[in-house]
């Protein structure tokens, strides 16, 4: 049974697998409803078929992309299927280097019976009239770039003037980390079966995956029986960690936060994170920052209680506070070191962003009661790898992260991670508008405001994560993403931090 595929991004579900248990799921799926992988290829084609009919109506000359394996045997079962709807299809065959596997074989046969013509292969010329291509040439099981001869029909297809429906994955890409392998294919829209994938939420994967659906084949059915590994978040989530607050609430029950940053010349690093916790919910938020700083926060958010940082008001401040943020804009002069060296005896719940990671990253310790904010660069630095290696497995960085210096990390980037060692949570939300300074200080002031109004860490860091990017995206849906600002960001806090039950993004 395929899930309803008219249903937008923040409508995806909830589950998402690592590839390699993707084939315990197909073989979970066979057994539970009495079928064949043959049968779940058909059923897989069958879904193609109806999305092609709702989305792509007006369609009248399909062109598939066939590869050798199954990915190639979905595509085969979409091209019998719209011929039978009176579609004209061509098929474009991949050149054959090993034996079909038996479930596209038969696909390939079943086309075979009604192919007006017999396939092109990868050196012919397409028809000129096509108004739709069909990516069906590599699935998930694709490690390494593929042949001259797919990159070139890969190529091909992303300089078509046609949309491109990628079948399961679009081919070239990753699906474990949302890497390209050399060309992949830049899909208008992905249809992925049974389950997300971690390359459709991360690293490049939203780039490449365009709007993105799943055809879950029956897995609905057996979810109660089956614990996901990853949670694909969207701002659907958000109702269940913002509950409508108790009539009787006050200031003191909100949380009372300290935010330690702002060397001379960068307050408004600690002023986006100061007023972020402030939209967040927190209820009290003391700033300790560098005393040039003082006048122009007050003038700017008299609602924060800002103070020099020195060694007494550090103090008092860390007595005062259930919650402990430090890093942006801190610096790392000994100002700075020698407030990170008061906090880190405190045994009060903490938030490290920025420049206190950065000085982490030169004296690391571990500690499970703080949560960490990096960037790739951060992370990067953090681990003593670079940024591409970062960025080439998101997962595995972000993982090596905690186990290195415990807590939660949250490793910021297009589909932020979140991860304590054991729950582990992808964000599906946010946007290219973010790539702005100061994005990164207003998400350290909401996990902090969150974690003050009772949250636990791992619940807290993902809270905030879907809020801030929901935030984001209710911007750029008003004004478009170029020029997003991140105080535009934090004015629009205040919809995501007090959502509906039927909240949308």
């Amino acid at each position: 049974m395929m899930r309803d595929i008219s249903t937008v991004n923040e409508q995806l579900p909830s589950h998402c697998w690592p590839v390699d248990d993707i084939a315990g799921l197909e073989q979970k799926l066979c057994d539970k409803h009495d079928g064949s992988p043959y049968t779940l290829m058909w059923q897989a084609g069958e879904a193609l078929a109806r999305l092609v009919s709702k989305h792509y109506a007006d369609a009248r000359h399909c062109l598939i992309l066939c590869g050798t394996g199954n990915n190639g045997g979905d595509g085969f079962v979409l091209a019998y299927l719209l011929h039978q709807a009176g579609i004209k299809v061509t098929v474009v065959e991949a050149r054959l280097h090993h034996e079909r596997p038996v479930e596209a074989a038969r696909a390939k046969a079943a086309w075979d019976t009604v192919a007006p013509q017999a396939p092109l292969s990868a050196g012919d010329p397409w028809p000129c009239d096509i108004d739709l291509i069909v990516d069906a040439l590599f699935g998930i099981g694709l490690h390494q770039a593929p042949r001259e001869e797919s990159q070139g029909l890969i190529d091909l297809a992303n300089h078509h003037a046609a949309p491109v429906l990628a079948v399961d994955i679009p081919s070239g890409l990753e699906a474990r980390t949302g890497q390209p392998l050399g060309s992949a294919i830049q899909a208008a829209v992905t249809l992925t079966f049974i389950t997300l994938k971690p390359g459709l939420l991360t690293g490049q994967g939203r780039a490449y995956s365009g709007k993105l659906w799943v055809a879950d084949l029956g897995l609905s059915r057996l979810l109660p029986q089956l614990s996901p590994p990853i949670e694909c978040l969207t701002a659907r989530h958000l109702p269940q960690w913002l509950p409508q607050r108790q009539a009787s609430a006050h200031k003191g029950d909100m949380g009372k936060v300290v935010i330690i940053g702002g060397a001379e010349g960068t307050a408004g690093a600690i002023r986006l994170s100061g007023e972020a916790a402030l939209r967040s919910g927190a209820g009290l938020v003391r700033v300790l920052t560098h005393s040039t700083n003082i006048v122009p926060l007050l003038a700017a958010r008299p609602e924060l209680m800002v103070a020099e940082l020195t060694p007494q008001s550090l103090n008092e401040a860390l007595d005062w506070a259930d919650i402990v943020a430090i890093g942006p804009g801190l610096g790392q002069s000994d100002w700075a070191k020698n407030a990170l060296e008061d906090v880190k005896l405190s045994k009060k719940t903490m938030v490290w962003d920025a420049d206190a990671l950065n000085l982490l990253a030169i004296e690391p310790d571990k500690r499970q009661n703080r949560v960490l904010t990096p960037h790739p660069g951060e992370a990067a630095r953090l681990l003593g790898i670079s940024v591409a290696e970062v960025e080439a497995d998101r997962l595995a960085a972000a993982n090596l992260l905690v186990q290195r210096f415990g807590g939660v990390a949250v490793l910021k980037g297009s589909g932020t991670i979140v991860t304590d060692g054991s729950a582990t949570s992808i964000a599906y939300v946010g946007n290219p508008g973010m790539a702005s300074g100061g994005m990164g200080d207003v998400l350290t002031g909401v996990v902090t405001a969150l974690l003050g109004q009772g949250l636990e860490p791992f619940e807290a860091a993902c809270a905030a994560v879907v809020a801030h990017g929901h935030a984001a995206d209710l911007v750029a849906n008003d004004h478009g993403m170029r020029g997003m600002l991140a105080l535009d960001v934090i004015e629009k806090l205040r919809i995501s931090v007090n959502p509906l039950q039927d909240l949308n993004e």
